[in-house]
């Protein structure tokens, strides 16, 4: 539109550069240096949330379920935001999304400090969400043009920006919270989002070269040829495959926190569970990315999603606190590539100057399932009583992404995909 277009020029954007430099460079690097940055700033939203929810909950009142109201409403703006940001990039490119991206989560952070109730925060969580989706897949996509060789552990790196921000924020913001309240911490994002990573992304403004775009587009169409399916096929399969490996993954997640407290070791103790849970995930994520250069995405995913049912299950049986820290850290490592192998798959098989609008839509479908999760396993908790039913609802949901996995690699041709070296 023409507002959108008039926002991105005032944050700087730029036409394509003919004379942009090579694939797998010194600038590509630098450039995911940058990206990650951003992205540790950008996706502090969705995690402050999770760290806030038994503040939230003694403050508002109201049982389990209603207190994780405003992170499924975070995760419907998230999901929302990655696929129509990622439309935005692929037309104006990364950095003037970013930028605006960095002023409304300043803007949003500060209502939501304001929140009488907890509609009100649940609605500017919305918002939230929305804008601190342009650090996700839409980065991502980004980054993704500017490698070949490489793009696997690429993307796998600038995806790590989300648990690093999982792993770092909840470590400054707790401490901030117990002094003062959570209000404070919301305060402390936004000092942080407008100062600090809306500045940032003007360092983006450059877009992918047309030649590279063109040469990525006819390596796709020969991969998608010799799989055997059609973009709609394949971007429906991995939208239902991406629902069911992250209401699994949710569980965990969102709920970690809560579950110490019930358990009686306090919130502290489970922020520091969630901080090496999504610790251990950024290695996965970038063991994933060196996986999938060498055995393709699908292959890499297929193999996250099984460990990932497997650490899951590992959450019945203990409940100790050293126990806690232990699996807290395997599930880590089994489920933190995952998500980034759906952007490998959409590159090797999909057109690249769309990789940031079909990329937003398969990690749309990926947040939808982490938003249903979120709100299910309270639901469950509050109906049982405990987590077991959660954690079994996880297991069942992670079953049907393997399934998902399981028949497009069946159904995909002998040869790697396009830029994945013969396993």
């Amino acid at each position: 539109s023409t507002s959108c277009a008039t926002r991105a020029t005032a944050c700087g954007m730029t036409h394509a550069d003919p004379d942009a430099p090579p694939l797998d460079g010194a600038y590509a690097w630098t450039r995911l240096g940058l990206s990650l940055a951003v992205a540790l700033i950008g996706n502090a939203g969705m995690w402050a949330v999770i760290l806030l929810l038994p503040d939230l909950q003694a403050e508002f009142g109201g049982d389990r379920a209603a207190a994780s109201l405003p992170y499924t409403t975070t995760m419907l703006g998230f999901a929302l935001g990655n696929f129509v940001i990622g439309r935005w990039i692929d037309r104006y490119g990364a950095g003037p999304a970013l930028c605006i991206s960095g002023l409304a989560l300043g803007a949003a952070y500060l209502a939501a400090a304001a929140a009488p109730s907890i509609l009100w925060l649940s609605a500017v969580q919305a918002v939230i969400g929305f804008a601190t989706a342009a650090s996700f897949a839409p980065l991502v996509a980004d980054v993704s043009h500017w490698f070949r060789a490489r793009r696997g552990l690429a993307v796998a790196a600038a995806a790590s920006g989300n648990y690093l921000a999982g792993a770092v924020w909840p470590l400054i913001l707790a401490p901030i919270a117990a002094q003062a309240d959570w209000r404070a911490a919301y305060w402390a994002l936004a000092a942080a989002s407008a100062l600090v990573m809306a500045p940032l992304a003007l360092t983006l403004r450059r877009k992918a070269p047309e030649a590279h775009l063109a040469a990525a587009d006819a390596a796709a169409a020969s991969a998608a040829r010799d799989a055997g399916f059609g973009p709609r096929a394949l971007i429906a399969l991995l939208g239902v495959a991406g629902i069911g490996c992250c209401v699994a993954m949710s569980m965990p997640q969102v709920h970690i926190v809560a579950m110490c407290v019930d358990l009686g070791y306090g919130a502290a103790a489970g922020a520091q569970m969630l901080s090496l849970m999504l610790a251990a995930g950024v290695v996965s994520r970038l063991i994933s990315g060196w996986l999938a250069d060498r055995l393709g995405g699908v292959v890499t995913l297929l193999i996250g999603s099984s460990l990932q049912g497997l650490a899951l299950a590992l959450y019945l049986p203990f409940d100790g606190l050293t126990s806690l820290y232990l699996v807290s850290f395997v599930f880590g490592l089994s489920q933190g590539g995952i998500v980034p192998s759906y952007a490998v798959i959409v590159r090797e098989y999909l057109p690249a100057r769309q990789a940031g609008a079909l990329t937003g839509f398969v990690i749309m479908t990926t947040i939808l399932g982490m938003a249903f999760g979120g709100w299910i396993s309270g639901w469950l908790y509050d109906l049982t009583g405990s987590y077991a039913a959660a954690l079994i609802n996880g297991i069942a949901f992670n079953a049907l992404n393997v399934a998902v996995m399981l028949l497009i690699l069946l159904r995909a041709s002998s040869r790697p995909p396009a830029g994945a070296a013969p396993a």
